[in-house]
């Protein structure tokens, strides 16, 4: 039993029990919502591992009702997928701009959602914030030695480089803003242009592969497992 917990929150009935079977199957802790202002309740009660949220929902719609998630301090580390038939990409990139980790359209089949599901769920389990060692596919990143190596070959990285490699392996379903990045890693009292992020992102791409980090553009960067 994975005794982790899933709050759905959409008000389409049907959609929460066709979700609740099919987690509930896999050994999930299920509890469900059908609007946005019922789910935050909900979700500041049960803290859960992971949210489904939808887009369209009375009272308080999706995209408000992420927004409001984020600002919980207790949530920080919940995961918020939004499940949604909305599939333009203004639609999902105000999902990610709310602070989604990611977003599904409602036309995917159950056993992909199911192992989209489980594979979200394994690989937060698998790395904490205070990790000193994380391991991703091929990459390693070693925080004690300030080492990296992907598929066996060693990187000699600048310690700005490291800082922003480790910070976005830290949550890779998560897509880090720019602002964020520049507070982390390089911190308030320090000023720097806006190319910078774009350079050391750069330079990462060049070393570990073109396809490690993903751009979303006007929001910010994503590390691909």
């Amino acid at each position: 039993m994975n005794q982790k917990k899933i709050l759905l929150i959409d008000d389409e009935l049907d959609i929460l029990e066709i979700l609740s079977y099919n987690l509930e199957k896999e050994g999930y802790d299920i509890y469900t919502a059908t609007n946005g202002n019922e789910g935050i309740d909900k979700a500041k009660e049960i803290i859960p591992d992971l949210i489904l949220l939808d887009v369209m929902m009375p009272e308080k719609d999706g995209i408000e009702t992420c927004q409001e998630l984020r600002k919980i301090k207790e949530l920080q580390k919940s995961l918020i997928v939004f499940l949604s038939a909305r599939s333009e990409e203004f639609s999902q990139l105000a999902g990610f701009q709310a602070g989604a980790n990611d977003y599904i359209v409602k036309l995917i089949k159950p056993k992909i959602l199911i192992s989209k599901v489980n594979a979200l769920l394994q690989l937060t389990s698998q790395v904490s914030d205070n990790a000193k060692l994380i391991e991703i596919g091929d990459l390693v990143i070693d925080k004690d030695n300030f080492r990296v190596s992907k598929s066996g070959q060693q990187f000699l990285l600048p310690k700005k480089e490291f800082d922003l490699l480790y910070l976005l392996a830290s949550n890779t379903e998560k897509v880090f803003k720019r602002e964020e990045i520049l507070e982390k890693v390089w911190g308030n009292d320090v000023i720097v242009g806006e190319r910078t992020i774009d350079v050391h992102i750069r330079r990462l791409r060049e070393k570990l592969g073109i396809n490690t980090i993903q751009t979303l553009k006007g929001i910010g960067y994503k590390l691909i497992v």
